[in-house]
């Protein structure tokens, strides 16, 4: 069996299945890195005490997602050629998962998919996401849903039920693994801690999507602005380090008081920021499956969303980039406490924390019935 990561979020919720693979006799795991994400990904295993057996190491400094793929294509094929696994498991829609699950497919192993069936419905957003993911469910043969929806996008596009198993998502799993209480590790949020208590409203923001590059991202600033000023909030900000990001996030939002634009931080404080937080302000993906766990309000700073089920369950919304539509949303939520309290008590759509669970339950069926 080989797990293959290369990105924060993919570490985070692969590390649980990891973990109870690890403890079940049936399995010899191998964990392999591509290292997409450099830093972010070596900080996030060792929280979770995970170490790559093979560490690819192929992320270089302003490489072309076309680059990145195809270099990682052609070191997962020599891997997996030489390792010969029953099953290569991957996780969620980013170039690393692509590239694995294709490797997988032309060495003829199967495929075991971690948050499989996810769809926007639209190619461009989030981009390259959603084509990554469906490229995946394209070869892969065992498809772990995080829900019934995403089951349902799944056999809507022809995937056979008996392939699909609807196991929870694996982020409530590492969630539970976790001691958030204490002190932040970063000293500069530590630092910032007595301002986030004081009783002002504190929102967390995080906007880094690359179809909100440029103009939505100005307007995304431009309404924090104004939430700073009309509610006297408190806003932290961690800075994804790419220039399109973080040249305009200086320009329109450094040096303002209230807002506190911060380096990117470490995965136990990024989920201190959410716990914390009166309401969370972000175009990612993971947050909006986070902040329910955490009972806050998330509010989606994009037009639509891979994870309906934040919204159907009533924990999130989505707004867009719209400055007003994101100033009203936001004073809704800080203006009234029943509309907080509301979002804030919205049942967790994204399951029980016993996902790892039945995903290993599968692979061992799957085992014993290859023999």
């Amino acid at each position: 069996m080989v797990a293959v990561f290369g990105t924060r979020p993919e570490a985070i919720k692969l590390a649980p299945v990891v973990r109870q693979l690890r403890g079940d006799a049936s399995f010899d795991v191998t964990t392999v890195a591509t290292a997409q994400h450099r830093d972010l990904l070596d900080q996030t295993l060792a929280m979770f005490d995970v170490q790559p057996d093979v560490d690819l190491d192929l992320m270089r400094d302003d490489q072309a997602l076309s680059a990145f793929v195809a270099r990682a294509l052609s070191a997962l094929s020599d891997v997996f050629r030489t390792m010969r696994p029953d099953v290569v498991l991957v996780q969620g829609d980013t170039g690393t998962a692509m590239a694995a699950a294709l490797a997988a497919f032309y060495e003829g192993i199967e495929v075991g998919h971690v948050e499989a069936g996810l769809r926007s419905h639209n190619r461009q957003h989030p981009f390259p996401e959603e084509v990554n993911r469906r490229i995946i469910s394209a070869v892969v043969d065992l498809h772990f849903a995080p829900t019934e929806g995403a089951r349902a996008n799944l056999l809507a596009e022809g995937v056979d039920g008996d392939a699909v198993t609807v196991t929870g998502n694996t982020i409530v799993d590492a969630l539970q693994a976790l001691d958030l209480d204490g002190e932040y590790d970063n000293r500069e949020l530590e630092e910032l801690a007595p301002l986030l208590g004081d009783g002002a409203p504190f929102v967390l923001l995080t906007a880094h999507r690359r179809e909100n590059f440029g103009a939505p991202l100005r307007r995304i600033c431009a309404a924090v602005r104004r939430i700073v000023e009309e509610h006297k909030a408190v806003v932290v900000y961690p800075v994804h380090p790419n220039p399109n990001v973080r040249t305009v996030v200086d320009q329109e939002l450094g040096g303002r008081p209230g807002i506190h634009l911060v380096a990117p931080v470490g995965y136990a404080d990024m989920l201190r920021l959410i716990d914390r937080s009166d309401v969370a302000l972000t175009d990612s993906g993971g947050i909006q499956e986070e902040a329910p766990s955490f009972d806050t309000p998330v509010l989606v700073l994009r037009e639509v969303t891979e994870r309906p089920e934040v919204v159907t369950s009533g924990a999130g919304r989505l707004v867009g980039t719209d400055e007003d539509v994101i100033v009203a949303e936001v004073a809704h939520l800080l203006d009234d406490p029943g509309h907080h309290r509301a979002m804030a008590s919205a049942p967790n759509p994204f399951g029980d924390g016993h996902a790892s669970e039945r995903i290993v339950d599968v692979l061992r069926a799957r085992l014993v019935a290859a023999g």
